[in-house]
């Protein structure tokens, strides 16, 4: 019975844990990363063919975005996630493999002109469909035997709809374990979705610290503190383009702008056009409406309950062709543009920073967490120029931040819902932090609150019947200006890597039927013949 620690080990993105016990091999969360990566993380260690089962926290891409890699790779087991991740990972994923797709095409016309190896992308439509296949919803609170020893339950976070933190009961023989996996801990008295659920008690427990060295600060008034902005730029006349991601966030500012203009509280701009410019938001806040009655919280339930839309209101535009995108900066009227990726790394955000960093006029608002390394953390931080499409950009207009803007939890709401629990775990390990950011959690953990806490490094291994690490894990530094290293495949590579699954499946097919291997084998030698000619 043991827990590895692949990703988002000392880094914020691309969590992945595995689980063994009861001898079943589990992945909780399998997600891209987003931005530098600043250690070596250590590749799953078995064939995808061999794990059993996936449980998800929540459908942001940083947990659940490589799924559909993991299918390519051979993986057919179940995956385990509430019901309104099940629904947002349906479009989440696809949306995800649309980029990879055009990613590809894009790199592979610049590599016809300089003679360079065909762009394989990750994963493709295909692949996130299957991915989508696997899904098996559930709902909160209810405790699933998913295996013989193995039992699992989610509870909602308040993170994102359908977030949750996962409890894991494991049993082996007389050895009995529970595991809590915190996925990403929502911020209290957000808009929308209901505050995070405690857990009571746990063995061990794997929790986040995106937040983990500061707070929040005094919560603000958002409807005012966004009037504000509004306001003036739209007086100067010019454009508040909202950098925001498609789910979670994007619904939240709509439900602030539905209420200011309801009140008016825009003197002399009333009817102000807003934009939503994503495929992706559109979809999600469908689901959103869908998913309503367990999710949102007493406040937002009222809303529905007299008429009204929490996250509609007249002069709401959503684009969701590439000509209306197009259209949206050949308009002069002020307006609000909320658009993705929330970190500026990909999407149509980017065609709106271009339109608008240069113009004094214009303002861009960030609304969420930005990733070290990302082109929204570089512009948050006062760069005074950025290269978009290839044409250096020079950022005149005003750079604004709502803090206290986030769908993560601070210092002491992380430290809220550790103690949540009735008797300390055995251990905490925190995890989805910076470098320094976990250490200084796992520091404030063990010296002001008693708990024995641990920041894993990637690799790191652990014994979950005998408390003893069984590998410290790879600390090995990256160069801090490297890029993210996105995989990259050429068609060789995918080639070595059906003949490594192929020579896996030869490997398993010990004990089949003699018919059946001699059918393989005729399928193989006629397949080798074909190619040899």
């Amino acid at each position: 019975m043991k827990i590895t620690f692949l990703g988002a080990a000392h880094e914020v993105t691309g969590s992945c844990h595995m689980l063994e016990a009861c001898g079943k091999v589990i992945l909780v969360d399998y997600g891209m990363e987003q931005g530098p990566d600043y250690y070596e993380n250590r590749e799953i260690p078995i064939a995808a063919t061999d794990i059993d089962y996936v449980f998800l926290t929540h459908a942001h891409i940083d947990h659940s975005g490589l799924l559909p890699l993991l299918y390519k790779q051979g993986f057919r087991g179940v995956i385990f996630s509430t019901k309104a991740t099940k629904d947002l990972c349906e479009v989440m994923l696809r949306d995800s493999a649309h980029i990879q797709m055009f990613e590809a095409e894009w790199r592979n016309r610049k590599a016809k002109r300089s003679g360079e190896k065909e762009f394989v992308p990750l994963y493709d439509m295909a692949a996130a469909d299957g991915a989508i296949k696997l899904f098996c919803g559930c709902a909160y609170g209810e405790k699933l035997s998913v295996s013989e020893g193995i039992t699992i339950r989610f509870t909602d976070v308040g993170h994102l709809l359908g977030s949750a933190c996962i409890e894991i009961w494991l049993k082996e023989g007389e050895e009995e374990r529970k595991i809590v996996f915190s996925g990403d801990i929502g911020n209290r008295n957000q808009p929308i979705l209901k505050d995070p659920n405690c857990v009571t008690e746990a063995d061990y427990v794997v929790m986040e610290s995106t937040y983990g060295d500061r707070n929040h600060g005094a919560h603000l008034n958002y409807v005012d503190a966004l009037t504000e902005i509004l306001q003036e730029t739209f007086d100067r006349g010019g454009n508040v383009v909202i950098p925001s991601f498609a789910v979670g966030r994007t619904q939240e500012m709509l439900y602030f702008l539905r209420e200011i203009k309801e009140k008016g509280l825009v003197k002399g701009h009333e009817g102000f056009p807003v934009y939503v410019d994503s495929p992706l938001a559109v979809q999600a806040t469908t689901i959103f409406n869908k998913n309503m009655y367990e999710c949102f919280d007493d406040e937002t339930l009222a809303l529905v309950k007299r008429g009204v839309n929490p996250i509609s209101f007249p002069g709401l535009n959503l684009s969701i062709t590439s000509d209306e995108s197009k259209a949206i900066n050949f308009d002069d009227e002020p307006k609000v543009i909320l658009s993705a990726s929330g970190m500026c790394e990909a999407g149509r955000i980017r065609h709106h920073l271009k339109h608008n960093l240069w113009r004094q006029d214009s303002t861009i608002l960030f609304v969420g967490y930005q990733a070290v390394g990302t082109l929204g953390r570089a512009i948050a931080e006062g760069a005074k120029t950025v290269k978009l499409f290839g044409e250096e950009i020079e950022i005149r207009a005003k750079i604004c931040r709502l803090a206290g803007i986030s769908g993560h939890a601070d210092k002491d709401g992380l430290i809220s819902w550790i103690q949540g629990f009735e008797k300390k775990p055995k251990r905490v390990f925190v995890v989805h932090g910076e470098d320094a950011i976990c250490d200084r959690f796992v520091e404030c953990l063990e010296a002001n609150y008693g708990y024995d806490a641990r920041a894993p490094y990637s690799g790191g291994c652990y014994d979950l019947i005998t408390n003893t690490h069984l590998e410290v894990g790879n600390k090995i530094r990256l160069e801090k200006d490297k890029k993210l290293a996105k995989p990259v495949s050429t068609v060789y590579d995918r080639l070595v890597e059906v003949g490594k699954r192929l020579m896996r499946l030869i490997d398993r097919s010990k004990g089949w039927a003699n018919k059946d291997l001699a059918k393989l084998a005729d399928q193989l030698q006629a397949l080798c013949e074909k190619w040899e000619k």
